[in-house]
């Protein structure tokens, strides 16, 4: 009976990968083939010969409104974004939670639901005023106005503040014991101790910051800050050329993935 319902697990998850890997194959596969022979014989299951030709006119082929910026200048301004919204959002969840937790803050709790409650609140409804501080500050079209408004993350908060929650009292008797102030105490122990709790939420907000799509519209003027979700909308070329774009969207974050995926899978059980 066990080995029956192991079996039955073991389908039921190679079935829903191939469900997930199939399409994304076939858009490869797609990808190198020429436009002509696609709208001639559809979506294709084989590679073909036209690999090279096709991803090298996407990465570097001039693209946008104004023929101004490369598909590769889209990848390092994502991630560039990417990058700086994941480790803004860790180091100021990491203090936040590391506040609420360990100094007698009155009305700590309170503070707290007060971060957790600006997930009610969504990006769409705070951009006006966001980009209007943005604006008196001189971030337009720069890499710090896109990353720092959406840098801060009440999730990412509530998940260090519960880990922190199930560190033993103990351990922080011990470093006073060990002549260890706030700031070391943070540093040497819950750090360390937090590793995969950081993969974990550097991953979930690197992708965040990654699909971002409205806030760099609205941010940039200026084509050369233009993101990959941007490009996606307003990439001009064959569908092939389509095809290969986005399947070298897709990369960053499958990397990252791959990177930190221990550490992140043991993130995510950390937290259960």
């Amino acid at each position: 009976m066990n080995k029956l319902f192991s079996n039955l697990n073991h389908l039921i998850l190679i079935t829903g990968l191939l469900i997930m890997i199939i399409p994304v194959w076939v858009i490869f596969a797609s990808s190198t083939h020429t436009s002509l022979f696609i709208n001639t014989n559809g979506l294709q299951f084989i590679l073909g010969d036209s690999f090279i030709e096709n991803y090298s006119k996407v990465l570097f082929k001039k693209s946008g409104f104004f023929q101004e910026i490369t598909a590769i200048k889209m990848f390092i301004n994502s991630f560039i974004m990417a990058s700086g919204i994941a480790t803004l959002s860790v180091a100021t969840s990491l203090m936040a939670a590391y506040g609420l937790v360990y100094f007698r803050i009155r009305y700590a709790s309170l503070f707290f639901w007060l971060i957790f409650i600006t997930l009610l609140v969504p990006l769409e409804l705070r951009i006006m005023p966001t980009y209007e501080i943005m604006s008196k500050l001189n971030l337009l079209n720069s890499y710090m106005g896109l990353i720092l408004p959406i840098s801060a993350s009440a999730i990412a908060t509530f998940f260090f503040r519960q880990f922190y929650k199930s560190i033993p009292d103990e351990l922080l008797e011990a470093a006073k014991l060990d002549g260890a102030n706030s700031w070391k105490f943070f540093i040497d122990f819950l750090v360390p101790l937090s590793k995969t709790m950081i993969a974990a939420v550097f991953i979930f907000m690197f992708v965040f910051g990654y699909n971002q799509y409205l806030w760099p519209l609205i941010m940039t003027t200026s084509e050369q800050y233009w993101t990959v979700v941007m490009g996606l909308k307003t990439m001009y070329g064959s569908i092939s050329q389509r095809f290969a774009f986005v399947i070298m969207s897709m990369i960053p974050p499958i990397l990252i993935i791959i990177f930190l995926q221990r550490w992140f899978i043991q993130g995510i059980f950390q937290n259960k």
